[in-house]
């Protein structure tokens, strides 16, 4: 038996959630929601639980060797189909002609989930067991697949041979196939209680550079992340500072962006659409979401908002793509400053 194994605990709502679903039946499962509710990590927990030579009804034991294997990216039994970018980042490795392509620069790592990588899936489906008495793919995020790699999985996907478990982990459902989500159990991911996601999130700051997080600062990442907690401890990572994100609306109506300046242009258009949101809550008698009522700029005519807002979307669509950072930046400014009716202070 190997060494145990440390893994990072799961946050609470999150193991309760792991609990209900190591309970039901299925060979597909589809977890669903929003970004920064835990979708990798749940499925993650999952993959380890379903190959643990010693589960129990909370989860992998997380001492045995296939859950050695699973941390340290190197169990047999195990397919993970990613984006390549995403298989990079989190360290998951690629297969050795992709990995050298990219090595060799023949070719940037794709975004999407590749149709060589989903057939490699299915051909892993079909080999028998090595160590355990399950097989298992993970796909995240599952809406990454194209119309070609999801055609691919499909059949397996409904029909896989012998013991293969699935599970896909998505932030945009909407974005799948019908037939591939249907061929799923679907999980609604579940939303934390506001204290219990404060609690986890000071808990979770130390870690992330933030040790000492006051319950207020805490408050304010997690609304900046719109209820998200994982996308909260993004914020956190960031270091986000409380006051600064409160005064932000009112500093971008003025055309100031030096908060902004240094951030990467798709969290900038993602603050944008933010604004854009909660100014059209307020407009239409709704509570915002992201910034304190108190703080945001008044809201322009509805149309004005509207027409913004498509903007943005389309914007969203080449925004990791931006021709000139510096230039792109000045027009937002510019544009957002037209949009609110506010002119710059004088200096």
């Amino acid at each position: 038996m190997s060494d145990p194994v440390q893994t990072e605990p799961l946050a609470p709502w999150l193991q309760q959630q792991l609990t209900g679903l190591l309970a039901q039946r299925g060979h597909a499962l589809l977890l669903s929601g929003p970004s920064g509710l835990g979708q990798y990590d749940l499925a993650l927990a999952l993959v380890r639980a379903w190959l643990c030579e010693q589960p129990t009804g909370q989860g992998a034991c997380g001492r045995c060797g296939s859950c050695h294997a699973v941390n340290v990216r190197t169990h047999a039994d195990l397919c993970v189909l990613m984006p390549e970018t995403l298989s990079l980042e989190l360290d998951w490795p690629l297969d050795e002609t992709s990995q050298k392509d990219i090595d060799d620069k023949k070719r940037k790592p794709s975004k999407l989930i590749r149709v060589e990588a989903a057939r490699e899936a299915v051909s892993f489906t079909q080999f028998t067991r090595s160590r355990g008495r399950t097989k298992v793919v993970l796909v995240y995020p599952a809406e990454r697949m194209n119309m070609e790699s999801a055609n691919t999985l499909l059949k397996t996907l409904e029909e896989p041979v012998g013991e293969v478990r699935f599970v896909l982990a998505t932030e945009a459902a909407h974005q799948l196939l019908p037939t591939i989500r249907s061929r799923c159990q679907t999980h609604a991911m579940l939303w934390p209680p506001e204290a219990l996601a404060l609690e986890w999130l000071q808990a979770q700051a130390s870690t992330a550079g933030q040790p000492g997080a006051s319950r207020d600062q805490a408050s304010v990442w997690l609304q900046a992340a719109g209820g998200r907690p994982d996308d909260a401890l993004d914020w956190a990572r960031s270091g986000l500072d409380a006051q600064a994100w409160t005064a932000l609306p009112q500093a971008m109506a003025l055309g100031d962006w030096r908060l902004m300046a240094d951030w990467p242009a798709a969290r900038q258009l993602a603050v944008l659409q933010k604004l854009c949101h909660d100014l059209m809550a307020v407009a239409s008698g709704a509570a915002p979401r992201f910034f304190p009522a108190d703080r945001l700029p008044p809201p322009p005519r509805w149309t004005t908002l509207a027409q913004w807002s498509r903007e943005l979307m389309n914007t969203a669509r080449t925004v990791e793509h931006p021709y000139n950072p510096g230039l792109m930046q000045e027009a937002w400014a510019a544009h957002t400053r037209q949009v609110l009716g506010r002119r710059p202070s004088a200096v």
